[in-house]
């Protein structure tokens, strides 16, 4: 926790920080929620891609590749708005108590990370056929 500035009072510094660390694990849990629907995506590519090796058939309601990419697509469409989001909130809190020193989101960070591995999940998917 940064320390309290001197024209604020100790119990406005602490909610400023609650409210930082909420933001914090909201996207935390968009996070998560992301990352399951790009590793389910990829998982359920993977498995009907073998299964369609071993035994020569293919499902043609919908396929497992367009499936994939809707589930990688919404993952990181997903990551996407809870960062925007994030931005916003924290860029509001900023300008409102300028006093108050607000780390940057760790979150936020280990959102890019799992952002580069839906991509690049993406990437294996289309370029596979």
């Amino acid at each position: 926790m940064s320390a309290a500035p001197k024209d604020l009072p100790e119990a406005t510094t602490l909610a400023i920080e609650r409210t930082r660390l909420a933001a914090e694990r909201t996207m935390m849990a968009w996070t998560r929620t992301a990352m399951s629907l790009i590793t389910f995506g990829f998982s359920v590519y993977k498995f009907f891609d073998i299964q369609r090796e071993s035994s020569g058939t293919e499902h043609k309601a919908i396929g497992s590749r367009e499936f994939a990419l809707f589930l990688i697509v919404a993952g990181l469409l997903s990551l996407l708005f809870a960062t925007i989001q994030q931005w916003q909130s924290m860029r509001l809190m900023r300008a409102r108590y300028p006093s108050v020193h607000t780390p940057r989101s760790l979150a936020a960070i280990l959102a890019m990370l799992v952002s580069g591995l839906g991509f690049i999940a993406f990437w294996v998917v289309i370029s596979r056929q």
